[in-house]
């Protein structure tokens, strides 16, 4: 009885300490964005290809490719600008279209907030407006590269804020831009091909701190659309990716992990992937695990009780996942920090060099 009360006490904790890149806040629930992307009434709608286009709803991403490589250039320009939200949006479709519609997408919102994406030299390969809005953007030549990363962030991203003024090196943006530079890319553009890194905001995140953040409601709707989009990266014949998964986004690839074609799922700052131990996630990627001696996640209780809390602590004995060093990150989001030995480790994971 004692020890069933302790774990009522701690899954309480947990509600009020479980969080994401933006600390200790108070949390708002959220609604999560799921289903097919604005704009998909018309698409099913239109017979201007000659064809019935693929219905983002059903549609494997493998099917969504095969039916583009059938299509001439003119149509598919067509397509782009008659539905650049579908287009920009479509797992599978070709990268070069998913950026072309993308940027009609931003700029059509006439939103400040989101001006800075439509700029010529981003490669944003998805955007959703809806809610607090989605994006995932590339850094690097991801047709060409032989090696790609997915960040998946925690609390407190979206399309908005994905690229917002931060500590450096923090953020979605800032965390994939410090692991491009880290393997030897350069941020911008295409120069240089061996490693790709997308900011993956794909799911509707928690806000602050609050059930949101302690639940994993949110963390199943991102899981669903984060193995659709890792689909999407083999359909258009992008290597295996190598997940990097902080604070919140690490409960998204937990449930994610046995969807995925993932060849490494790296947790940091993690709260719980939502199993008991790495093989429980029941993949064949490995599993890796870091956390700074000064990342606040240490005094969220790994428990799960009633639907609250994520479970066991990835970097425990016990979890199972290798141990990436991280005694000099500090806080919650420093684990990209230059010159940390967490980003020299994560370089070595993305470039597949790690043992």
């Amino acid at each position: 009885m004692r020890r069933f009360g302790r774990t009522l006490v701690a899954a309480a904790l947990a509600v009020t300490v479980v969080g994401g890149s933006a600390g200790w806040a108070s949390g708002d629930s959220q609604t999560a964005v799921t289903g097919p992307p604005p704009g998909t009434a018309a698409w099913r709608a239109d017979t201007s290809a000659g064809r019935s286009l693929p219905d983002p709803a059903t549609a494997t991403p493998h099917e969504v490719a095969a039916f583009f490589a059938g299509l001439d250039d003119a149509v598919r320009r067509d397509l782009v600008r008659s539905h650049p939200l579908v287009v920009g949006n479509l797992d599978g479709a070709p990268l070069p279209l998913r950026y072309e519609a993308n940027r009609i997408a931003v700029t059509a919102t006439g939103e400040a907030r989101y001006a800075s994406l439509a700029a010529p030299d981003r490669q944003i390969l998805a955007f959703d407006p809806r809610g607090r809005g989605q994006v995932a953007e590339v850094f690097g030549d991801l047709e060409h590269a032989r090696h790609v990363s997915v960040i998946v962030p925690g609390s407190d991203n979206d399309a908005a804020t994905h690229d917002a003024r931060r500590k450096p090196a923090t953020g979605p943006a800032g965390m994939a831009r410090a692991l491009r530079e880290a393997t030897g890319g350069s941020t911008g553009g295409s120069t240089g091909r061996s490693t790709a890194v997308v900011a993956w905001i794909g799911y509707t995140t928690p806000v602050g701190i609050g059930l949101d953040a302690a639940d994993g409601r949110l963390a199943r709707a991102g899981a669903a659309r984060l193995a659709r989009f890792t689909a999407g990266l083999d359909a258009v014949g992008a290597p295996d990716p190598v997940l990097f998964c902080h604070s919140y986004g690490s409960v998204v690839c937990g449930l994610a992990a046995r969807h995925t074609d993932a060849t490494d799922i790296v947790a940091l700052g993690s709260p719980g992937m939502r199993a008991g131990t790495a093989a429980a996630l029941h993949t064949g990627a490995r599993v890796w695990a870091a956390r700074g001696p000064s990342d606040w996640i240490a005094d969220v209780p790994n428990v799960e009780f009633a639907g609250v809390g994520h479970g066991a602590d990835p970097t425990s004995a016990a979890f199972g996942a290798r141990r990436v060093p991280a005694a000099d990150v500090q806080g919650h989001t420093g684990y990209f920090a230059p010159g940390t030995q967490s980003l020299a480790a994560f370089a070595a994971i993305a470039e597949g060099a790690a043992r």
